[in-house]
C-alpha cells in the first residue's frame, strides 16, 4: 500500500528545523508495511498545502500530514485539507483525540482533520515527534480497512 509523508512547516521548509515528525512519521508508516513514495515539506501556506494534497492523493493511498493542526496562527492544514476532501471521518478523528487525551490533556488543543479525497485517505496528525508516534498507534490497526472499504472492497 502507497503512502505519503507531508510536513507542514515553516521552520522545516526555510531549513530552520529538522524534520523530526516526518522521518518518524515515514518509519511508522514503513514499519506498518506501507512503501513511503513521496515526503514532502511545505510551509503553512494553505493553498500550497492543499495543491500538495492534492497531488499525492493521485498516487498514494495514505497521505499523512505533520504539522500545522494547532491553534496557532499559521496553523491552517485543517482548512487545507477540509478544501480537498470529498468526506470527513469523525470517527477517526475522535479515534486520535481520545488516544491523545490519554497522554496529554493538550491533546483537546488539536484541530486535525481526517478525511477521503477518492480512494485516498488524508490524515492529519501533530507536528510533535511524540504527537506523531501516538496518533499514528492510535490508527494503525484500523487503516488497513478503511483503505479496503474506501476501494469499494465493502463484503467481507
Amino acid at each position: 500500500m502507497k503512502a505519503a509523508v507531508v510536513t507542514v512547516s515553516d521552520g522545516v521548509a526555510a531549513g530552520s528545523r529538522i524534520d523530526e515528525s516526518g522521518d518518524i512519521l515515514a518509519a511508522a508508516l514503513e514499519a506498518a508495511g506501507y512503501e513511503v513514495i513521496a515526503r514532502r515539506v511545505v510551509p503553512d501556506e494553505q493553498e500550497l498545502i492543499s495543491a500538495t494534497l492534492v497531488e499525492l492523493a493521485l498516487d498514494a493511498r495514505l497521505v499523512v500530514t505533520t504539522g500545522g493542526t494547532g491553534f496557532g496562527p499559521r496553523d491552517v492544514t485543517p482548512e487545507a485539507t477540509n478544501a480537498i476532501i470529498d468526506r470527513v471521518a469523525p470517527g477517526l478523528v475522535h479515534l486520535l483525540f481520545a488516544r491523545g487525551l490519554e497522554s496529554t490533556p493538550m491533546a483537546v488543543l488539536s484541530r486535525a482533520v481526517v478525511g477521503n479525497r477518492g480512494d485516498s485517505l488524508i490524515v492529519n496528525l501533530p507536528g510533535s515527534p511524540r504527537g506523531v508516534e501516538e496518533g499514528f498507534a492510535s490508527l494503525v490497526s484500523v487503516l488497513p480497512h478503511a483503505l479496503e472499504l474506501l476501494a469499494g472492497n465493502t463484503s467481507h
